[in-house]
């Protein structure tokens, strides 16, 4: 790929860093303040709310975050009621964790306040057309693709 080329990507990257650095801060702060959940548990919830359960390793692979990280994080949802875990009887190695009633009613609380910065930062400077466009472009990016290699004696 030419320099000329991977420019665009290079600067859609920066721009998508620059977004999630100064937006993430913005609406855990907010959240807090609104309804005392932190961004991160909100997100748990989030992957959570519904009649299933994750295995801890999936539910970090939803939220981004480390085996460590996850595990505190569920910890200390755990202490304050929100998750529950359970042992997988089929491997001792993992355990699932799903959402318990006071977890589902903190997240239906927070659900408003959540989509209510989530819209003021994107439903008030983007035209629906252009939140589209941004969408599928990302989606895109995520798209499972096949890399070819080449061949022996390629460049």
């Amino acid at each position: 790929m030419s320099a000329s080329r991977s420019l665009p990507a290079v600067h859609a990257w920066a721009a998508l860093l620059q977004v999630h650095a100064r937006l993430v801060p913005e609406l855990d702060a907010e959240l807090r303040r609104a309804t005392g959940l932190p961004l991160s548990w909100y997100d748990v919830l989030l992957e959570l709310d519904g009649p299933h359960r994750l295995r801890m390793s999936d539910l970090g692979e939803r939220v981004v975050l480390s085996r460590t990280r996850v595990s505190r994080l569920v910890t200390e949802m755990e202490s304050d009621g929100l998750v529950r875990r359970e042992s997988n009887p089929d491997d001792g190695r993992s355990a699932f964790v799903s959402i318990t009633d006071t977890g589902r009613r903190r997240f239906r609380e927070a659900a408003p306040h959540y989509l209510a910065g989530i819209e003021r930062r994107f439903g008030g400077k983007l035209d629906p057309a252009e939140l589209e466009t941004v969408a599928a472009a990302l989606r895109k990016v995520l798209a499972p693709t096949e890399i070819a290699s080449p061949g022996v004696g390629a460049p």
